[in-house]
């Protein structure tokens, strides 16, 4: 794996209610990721990115949501990766960059 294909494959944090109280409880983290990753491919890119300990990867496909009628036809948003990171104990990631 090159290190420029681990830089892409992490798309962006999913945050909400529900991933900020796992991090918080169980040091799980949630991503945005690319289509086409493998769970090892995303714990290499983590490990890469962000300098800690991956213990576990879970990985869900999320499939887009059918929107309402715009002019001509319906309209659906694109299907996506969800991957859920459990990290090592005594490592954590910050997104704020607060110390």
């Amino acid at each position: 794996m090159s290190q420029e294909r681990l830089m892409k494959i992490i798309l962006a944090p999913h945050v909400s209610e529900k991933t900020t109280e796992s991090a918080d409880s169980d040091n799980q983290f949630v991503f945005k990721v690319a289509t086409d990753a493998t769970k090892k491919e995303i714990k290499n890119a983590v490990e890469l990115l962000f300098e800690v300990k991956v213990d576990a990867v879970n990985v869900v496909n999320m499939k887009g949501k059918s929107k309402g009628r715009s002019g001509a036809g319906k309209g659906r948003r694109a299907d996506w990766k969800k991957a859920y990171v459990k990290l090592e104990k005594g490592f954590d990631i910050d997104y704020m960059g607060a110390e």
